[in-house]
C-alpha cells in the first residue's frame, strides 16, 4: 500500500503538522490501497503563507518566463502520462484504457490550448488609441484556492494550476481526499519543471476541513472550485466574510433533445455519452428528451446501449466501464434507482445492485428509465452513475420548457437536421454550452453554466482572464515606457 502522507509546499514534500491519516481505496476491490493524511489549520496556514510569499516576485515575472514554465510543464506531463494514467485507475476505478486515452489526455489538452490562448492576453495597453495616458493592466488576482473533484482529476487541475500560472496567480491545490494520487503526480511534475518555491503548493484535506478552511483564509483572494452545488453553496458563504473572487463549477442535469429527424445514431450516441466514466461527469446527457414519433425506438435502442454496456474492474484492458469512486456514490446512485422505480418509471434496463457475476467493487448496471416525467426525482437530481431518464415530448416549445425546468444550466444537447431550429434551440435553451449533432467544442472554447451549474468560465482566453484582475490607470506616461 502507497504511504503518500507528506504535502508540498514552498518547493519540497513536508510532514503534516497535524495530519489524520486516510486510506484510499480502489473502487474495483473495495481494498484499501494508498494512505494520505488529512491536513489541518496549521498546514493550510503553512501552504497559504507560502503562497503569499512567493506572490510578488510571481506575479510581476515576465509573463515569457510564466509560459516557459508551462511549456516545461507539458514536456514532463507527457513524460510521466503512464504514472498519471495508473494513479488516476486506481484512484477513480477510469478502466486503464480509459484513463490512458481520455483522462490523461484531457490534461495535456488543456494545457496546449491555454499555451495558445496565452498569445490573446494583453496584461499592459492603453484604453483607447485617443487615450495614451489612460492605462489598462491586468494583473494577478492572488493567492489562489484551487479545490478539485475525484471524476475527471487532471482535467480539473489542468483547467485550474495552468491558467493560475499564466496569470501570475500563486496557489494552493487541494484534491479529492477521495483520489488524490493523480494530484501528487501532479505536484511532481511541477516540481521537476521548476516551479518557483512557493508558487505551487498542495495539501490533502476533505471539504470540511482544508476545504473549509482554504475558502474562508483571509489571505486567500480566490477561490476556484468544482464538485457539488451543495459544497459549492457552503464554499460561497464561507468566502462572503472575506469578499474573496469565487469561481465555480458545478453540478448538471443536461438535457440531449432527439427531434424526430436526427441522425440515425443520435440515442445510441446519447447513451454512450450518458454511460461514459460511469456516468460521474458533470455534463453528462442524462434527461434524453425524445419526440413522440420515434420515441419507442429510442427507448429499444438505449436498451440494447445499456445492455451492451460491459462493467469490468478498472486494472482490466478494453471498452468497459468501471466502477463509481467509492460506497457512498455506490449507496447514492442505488438509492435513487429505488426512488425512480417507486415513482413510476419504466425500468427498461439495468437497476439495482451488482452487474451479473460481480459480488465485491462499486458496480453499478447502466441503467435505463423509459416514461419519466420531469418532476420525477430522477429527472430532478444529479445522480452521477450510469443511469439515462427518457422523457417523451411532442413540439419544439415542449421540449424547451422541459429542458429548462432544471436549476441546473451545465450543457445541453440537440439532435436536429434542421439547421435553423438548431440556432432556435441554442439561443433559447438555458445553458452554459450547447452541443448539436454530436460535435464537441473547439480547442479554446470556453467551459462553465449558469443557474446552479456555477459561475466564471474555464478554458481558453476566458479561463485566464478569470484568474486576472483589471487595474485602469490614469495619468500614465506613454513616453517612459
Amino acid at each position: 500500500m502507497r504511504d503518500q502522507r507528506q504535502f508540498y509546499i514552498n518547493g519540497t514534500w513536508c510532514d503534516p503538522v497535524e495530519g489524520q491519516d486516510l486510506e484510499v481505496i480502489d473502487p474495483s476491490t473495495e481494498d484499501p490501497c494508498a494512505v494520505i493524511s488529512l491536513g489541518g489549520t496549521a498546514d493550510v496556514d503553512k501552504a497559504v503563507a507560502s503562497a503569499k510569499a512567493a506572490l510578488p516576485g510571481w506575479m510581476h515575472s515576465d509573463p515569457a518566463e510564466r509560459l516557459a514554465l508551462v511549456e516545461r510543464i507539458l514536456t514532463e506531463y507527457k513524460a510521466r502520462a503512464e504514472d498519471m494514467a495508473q494513479a488516476i485507475s486506481l484512484e477513480m476505478g477510469a478502466p486503464i484504457d480509459m484513463a490512458r486515452s481520455s483522462q490523461v489526455t484531457s490534461g495535456t489538452w488543456h494545457i496546449n490550448n491555454f499555451i495558445t490562448a496565452f498569445a490573446h492576453i494583453r496584461f499592459d495597453e492603453p484604453l483607447r488609441d485617443d487615450t495614451p495616458e489612460d492605462r489598462i493592466i491586468r494583473e494577478a488576482v492572488g493567492v489562489c484556492a484551487l479545490i478539485t473533484p475525484w471524476n475527471w482529476p487532471m482535467n480539473q487541475v489542468s483547467l485550474k494550476v495552468i491558467p493560475a500560472l499564466l496569470a501570475g496567480c500563486t496557489m494552493v491545490l487541494k484534491p479529492s481526499e477521495i483520489a488524490p494520487l493523480s494530484g501528487m503526480v501532479w505536484a511532481e511534475i511541477l516540481h521537476a519543471a521548476g516551479t518557483p518555491k512557493g508558487v505551487f503548493n498542495l495539501v490533502n484535506g476533505d471539504g470540511a476541513g482544508v476545504g473549509t478552511q482554504l475558502s474562508g483564509h483571509r489571505d486567500v483572494d480566490m477561490v476556484s472550485f468544482t464538485g457539488s452545488t451543495r459544497a459549492g453553496i457552503a464554499i460561497s458563504k464561507n468566502a462572503a466574510d472575506t469578499l474573496k473572487r469565487v469561481h465555480l463549477e458545478l453540478g448538471g442535469k443536461g438535457a440531449n433533445l432527439i427531434f424526430a429527424d436526427a441522425d440515425e445514431k443520435a440515442v445510441k450516441r446519447g447513451a454512450v455519452h450518458c454511460f461514459s466514466n460511469s456516468g460521474q461527469s458533470c455534463n453528462a446527457p442524462t434527461r434524453m428528451l425524445v419526440q413522440r414519433e420515434i420515441y419507442d425506438s429510442a427507448i429499444e435502442t438505449a436498451r440494447e446501449v445499456a445492455e451492451g454496456t460491459a462493467v469490468g474492474p478498472a486494472s482490466a484492458s478494453g471498452r468497459h466501464i468501471g466502477p463509481v469512486v467509492s460506497q457512498a456514490q455506490y449507496d447514492k446512485i442505488q438509492g435513487l434507482i429505488e426512488v425512480g422505480i417507486k415513482e413510476g418509471a419504466r425500468l427498461v434496463a439495468g437497476g439495482l445492485g451488482r452487474p451479473e457475476g460481480v459480488n465485491r467493487g462499486f458496480f453499478v448496471r447502466p441503467t435505463v428509465f423509459a416514461d419519466v416525467t420531469n418532476d420525477m426525482t430522477i429527472a430532478r437530481e444529479e445522480i452521477f452513475g450510469p443511469v439515462l431518464s427518457i422523457i417523451p415530448f411532442e413540439t419544439e416549445d415542449e421540449a424547451v420548457r422541459i429542458a429548462n425546468d432544471t436549476v441546473y444550466g451545465l450543457t445541453n444537447y440537440v439532435q436536429s437536421q434542421d439547421g435553423a431550429r438548431r440556432n432556435r434551440l441554442a439561443r433559447q435553451l438555458r445553458a452554459g454550452m450547447i452541443e448539436m449533432n454530436g460535435r464537441s467544442r473547439s480547442a479554446g472554447s470556453p467551459f462553465g453554466g449558469m443557474k446552479q451549474s456555477g459561475n466564471g468560465r474555464e478554458g481558453g482566453v476566458w479561463g485566464i482572464e478569470d484568474f486576472l484582475e483589471v487595474k485602469a490607470v490614469a495619468g500614465w506616461d506613454s513616453t517612459a515606457g
